[in-house]
């Protein structure tokens, strides 16, 4: 029997635990439990293990050579990035603290990568992104401050190869992003960013139920 057009669905405590189970599926190694420790002990939020592994997913169904990454953190997110792509391929990744970036070439070296198989570039992300090449990028992985998600995506889709990918990580804003009340100022621009890449002429978009919401588009060739 068909639900009703519109009609939510209940979410049980199977599904839920069948979630969890998801986003512990792709086990993480000594270098991405050590990042995950930096960025614990420096109070930064960093990738869920189900978001890394479809980061890692996306980026070799792309089979990316560049990637652009706003936000490097400690490398969680970025070391999952370069597994999943090309064995040439070039991670450039930008972060306005240097520290952060510094921790993250470790963790990148204790992985296995080559120095060359990452481009760190510090600074804010609007600041640097505008030097960086068009259509040069298969991918480009936003998880930067989400008052400027809209400028990130508007940076995306002029970095972007037709057929290229972009993803926002974090949508979900921990449940606020669908709850009724009104909402801050960060959660705001998450919403106008989820009708901005749903109602694009230019992009085939998705939402990823995996960490905390994994905004996805292909830019259309």
């Amino acid at each position: 029997m068909r639900r009703p057009r519109g009609q939510e669905r209940a979410i049980t405590g199977n599904q839920q635990t069948s979630w969890a189970f998801a986003d512990v599926f792709v086990a993480e190694d000594e270098a991405l439990l050590w990042a995950r420790d930096r960025a614990y002990e420096a109070g930064i939020r960093s990738v869920s293990n189900g978001t890394g592994g479809a980061l890692r997913l996306l980026a070799a169904a792309v089979d990316a050579k560049a990637v652009a990454e706003i936000g490097t953190g400690t490398g969680v997110s970025g070391i999952h990035l370069l597994h999943g792509m090309r064995p040439d391929g070039v991670l450039t990744t930008v972060d306005s603290d240097p520290e952060c970036q510094q921790f993250a070439r470790q963790a990148f070296r204790a992985a296995g990568f080559a120095g060359n198989r990452a481009r760190f570039i510090p600074g804010p992300a609007l600041e640097v992104l505008p030097r960086l090449a068009d259509g040069g990028y298969d991918l480009v992985f936003c998880d930067g401050d989400r008052l400027q998600c809209l400028d990130y995506l508007a940076e995306s889709l002029r970095l972007l190869r037709p057929g290229g990918l972009v993803c926002f990580e974090g949508v979900f804003a921990d449940g606020r992003t669908v709850d009724a009340a009104l909402p801050p100022a960060e959660v705001q621009h998450l919403r106008d960013l989820l009708r901005a890449v749903r109602e694009s002429t230019v992009l085939v978009p998705s939402l990823l139920p995996v960490g905390d919401g994994l905004l996805c588009a292909v830019k259309r060739g």
